[in-house]
């Protein structure tokens, strides 16, 4: 990702149980930093929200060997 240097700067305050969130995430996916995991959660939730446009029921299909095993409703 190509970082511009007059970036806005945000101040938000998390509680506890976030900041653990967002430390196993780091860990456990390719994202380098906290605030990459936010960045991307954003971007995730800005392409959902866009595709829901198309459909009033929008849902995203979490699936194991091409079976569905969960389904989450856009809100």
């Amino acid at each position: 990702m190509q970082y511009i240097l007059s970036m806005p700067r945000y101040t938000i305050d998390f509680d506890d149980d976030f900041d653990q969130t967002l430390t196993e995430l780091v860990k456990t996916s390719d994202a380098t930093t906290k605030a990459d995991v936010i960045r991307r959660a954003v971007a995730t939730y800005s392409y959902l929200k866009k595709a829901q446009k198309s459909g009033k029921n929008a849902k995203v299909a979490i699936t194991e060997d091409d079976k569905v095993t969960k389904e989450i409703v856009l809100p």
